[in-house]
């Protein structure tokens, strides 16, 4: 499964990279709401918690649920704006006055999905005039909890005062704990930017695309990016309002995830980590999935508690437990293909001995997965 963006062509004129400093906030403040998620930002998520002023402390839990699975739309105004012309502003003021200039029903809509999950994003009608949606906005928001719901409420009552207090909220966060991490990361991430649209521009979009993510990749005939998620969505870059156009923004905060940005009538964003940690690559999801349903088999693991010990043939092993060498064959093809297994000949006969790294990184491997 996939996330599919159709790019038309040439599409290196379509692509751009950029640092947000909006965008890595939402990073930063998902880092301190889910620090289990990124095991590299602990301390710094415990150290800044810490010296948090108790009231910023007390609101940031009252919005945690905007940013806690992940990072929300709101955080990348640019892309919803039309016209096509907008991009990421270089400073944080620049961005949340790209956010104020969001019409009210934009704004509600994409504060909504964290309340009212994907059902409040199938169709076109605002719960701030549709009295039908207004009531499904609050029906679902009830089954979240108390929270949910009573940000629900405020935001259908008086969106404008919901938009002052999230600004308020990000710009205290800003002079509390941000700007000084933004001035520690920034030239790290416009670097990082920069490389890629070299790439781009020397090299051609998949070079770029390779660079970013094995998780993205360019389809053989150029028209399709393809995302590595647990979903199967698809859009294009080409909105006659919002313009054409695909922004992909640097992360220092957001290992593993690999977030994509696809609203109805909003210019696609794919938010990609600068750095990860480790040197292997990690295998897509239809690989790890493959590798799983592989040693569900009780025959199969135990193929591979004997081959973890030692390189046996196709006979030791159906000698060993009294099944017939073609049957052993059909299991050692379905642990191979799910390359589990190395393979060395000595003479006439081949020998099977479980991969050890791979097997070891396999629950890193699907955490990592779908938590992209």
């Amino acid at each position: 499964m996939s996330v599919r963006i159709r790019i038309p062509g040439p599409a290196q004129e379509h692509i751009r990279f950029q640092a947000s400093p909006l965008n890595e906030m939402g990073a930063a403040l998902h880092v301190l709401s889910e620090p289990g998620h990124h095991p590299g930002q602990h301390g710094w998520a415990t150290a800044t918690r810490a010296a948090l002023d108790p009231d910023l402390a007390d609101r940031l839990l009252e919005a945690e649920f905007l940013w806690t699975s992940t990072i929300p739309d709101l955080f990348m105004p640019s892309a919803g704006l039309p016209g096509g012309k907008h991009t990421p502003g270089t400073t944080l003021e620049e961005e949340l006055n790209l956010l104020d200039r969001l019409d009210d029903a934009t704004f509600v809509a994409v504060a909504l999905e964290f309340t009212c999950g994907s059902d409040c994003n199938t169709t076109m009608l605002s719960p701030l005039t549709d009295p039908r949606m207004r009531t499904r906005s609050l029906e679902l928001a009830t089954a979240r909890g108390p929270r949910h719901l009573d940000f629900t409420r405020r935001l259908l009552t008086d969106p404008p005062a919901v938009r002052v207090w999230l600004r308020r909220l990000l710009e205290d966060c800003d002079q509390a704990f941000f700007n000084d991490v933004w001035q520690q990361l920034r030239g790290r991430l416009a670097t990082d930017a920069r490389h890629k649209t070299e790439l781009l521009q020397h090299k051609g979009v998949a070079a770029a695309l390779a660079d970013v993510s094995e998780a993205v990749t360019l389809s053989a005939d150029g028209a399709t990016i393809s995302v590595d998620k647990l979903v199967r969505r698809t859009t294009a870059v080409l909105d006659p309002a919002h313009g054409v156009g695909l922004s992909l923004v640097p992360s220092a905060f957001n290992w593993p995830h690999v977030l994509v940005l696809l609203r109805p009538r909003w210019r696609p964003v794919i938010q990609y980590p600068i750095a990860e940690p480790g040197l292997h690559n990690r295998p897509p999801l239809d690989l790890v999935a493959q590798r799983l349903e592989a040693l569900a088999h009780p025959v199969r693991r135990q193929l591979c508690r004997a081959i973890a010990l030692t390189a046996l043939t196709t006979s030791e092993l159906a000698e060993m437990y009294d099944l017939s060498a073609p049957e052993i064959s059909r299991h050692l093809a379905v642990l191979k293909r799910a390359q589990l297994l190395t393979t060395r000949r000595r003479g006439r006969y081949v020998q099977y001995q479980l991969n050890p790294t791979t097997v070891t990184r396999l629950g890193s491997d699907f955490l990592e997965g779908i938590l992209r």
